[in-house]
């Protein structure tokens, strides 16, 4: 497809100063704080932007430098970015963060090779930093924009496969322009976002409809390639309530699990078919000993929630329990590590979404 790069940039530009988005990472002045777009930028992977917007103005609050982030603790980054998912997004920005300051001196860096070096930091979102903060001519590409690429190239092929991914990328590259390069990137993730959408794309509504190959074959619909989705599996889990002396125990998710870096209450996939069922299910107890290194026991059921994780549909029953002591586990077992804490305390903990329901259960049901 032959393109004309200075009209079809010209078009862009000119639909971006009419409807560009506003957003509360977007500064408005001279200077763009590279933090800012950084922070977003992290937030906005695999999350919406109307839910980012609330966390990015309390994140910002409490953190308004990279030295102010670094030196908080990973429990309190966390417990601000409870509820956002995939939270190894956090940590890698913590760590980021830190090794900014020891390595940059707390300026965020704006060399390519730099940004890249850093923890949680790939392609796309160094290509979206440098060109946003520092104007840097780099291409990105996202859900909107690779939304976009694939059909103004009518690419049928699945974009994240390595050729047709490569295609994309350079196409990305091709179309920049020399100067006002960020500003370029996000009028295309926002005309992604308004126009080129998944469903129902607005084709008439698109300032550069005649240079797209899928709007001339009628190929809306098919492009971009979709993936078959997973098959969902049902599981049923079960979180305990251990009370002792006036504490509650809970545990924390080591490196390489779900959550990993949270704290949750004990909690265990359970092969018992009803609630009666639990507390004599024997691998629910084994599971829950070799994650706590206690002999737990479920007694009465408070309540059950249904939640998803990626393909997971979850029934989660949440029991009280009883705390029968340590047990003795094997050289090469570890348990995670636990900590009694008030109900108070609970309060500044960072939890899990649904470990989170659980304590506001708790003070609803007056459990404690």
């Amino acid at each position: 497809m032959a393109i004309n790069y200075v009209l079809f940039r010209r078009r862009i530009f000119a639909w971006y100063t009419k409807h560009s988005r506003t957003l509360p990472w977007r500064n408005t002045g001279t200077t763009i704080d590279p933090y800012r777009v950084w922070v977003s930028e992290i937030m906005l992977q695999q999350t919406t932007t109307k839910t980012v917007e609330g966390y990015f103005d309390r994140f910002l609050k409490r953190f308004p430098t990279i030295a102010e982030l670094a030196a908080a603790s990973m429990d309190e980054v966390s417990r601000l970015w409870e509820g956002l998912g995939y939270y190894r997004r956090c940590v890698q920005m913590h760590r980021a963060a830190q090794e900014i300051v020891t390595r940059f001196g707390g300026v965020f860096p704006n060399r390519r090779d730099d940004v890249l070096s850093l923890p949680g930091i790939g392609r796309y979102t160094a290509g979206a930093i440098l060109s946003i903060a520092f104007d840097q001519r780099q291409p990105i590409l996202e859900a909107n924009t690779i939304r976009l690429h694939a059909r103004l190239l009518a690419l049928r092929a699945d974009p994240a496969q390595n050729e047709a991914n490569t295609l994309l990328w350079n196409f990305a590259e091709k179309i920049l322009p020399k100067k006002n390069a960020g500003r370029f990137n996000q009028a295309l993730m926002d005309l992604g976002n308004l126009v080129c959408t998944c469903q129902e794309p607005q084709c008439i509504y698109c300032p550069v409809v005649s240079f797209c190959e899928t709007a001339k074959q009628g190929l809306q619909s098919e492009i971009p390639y979709q993936k078959t989705k997973e098959k969902k599996e049902y599981r049923t889990e079960v979180a305990l309530l251990v009370r002792k002396k006036g504490k509650i125990l809970l545990v924390r998710y080591p490196e390489g699990v779900r959550w990993a870096g949270l704290w949750d209450f004990p909690r265990a996939e359970t092969d018992a078919e009803q609630p009666n069922h639990i507390a004599a299910d024997p691998k629910l107890r084994e599971r829950l000993a070799l994650i706590t290194g206690h002999h737990l026991e479920p007694e009465t059921l408070i309540e059950t929630i249904k939640h998803s994780v990626t393909r997971f549909r979850i029934t989660l029953l949440f029991f009280t329990g009883t705390d029968h002591g340590k047990i003795s586990l094997t050289e090469n077992t570890k348990p995670y590590e636990l900590q009694w804490v008030t109900l108070s305390e609970l309060h500044h903990i960072p939890l899990n979404s649904t470990g989170r329901k659980l304590v506001q259960n708790i003070n609803q049901k007056t459990l404690w």
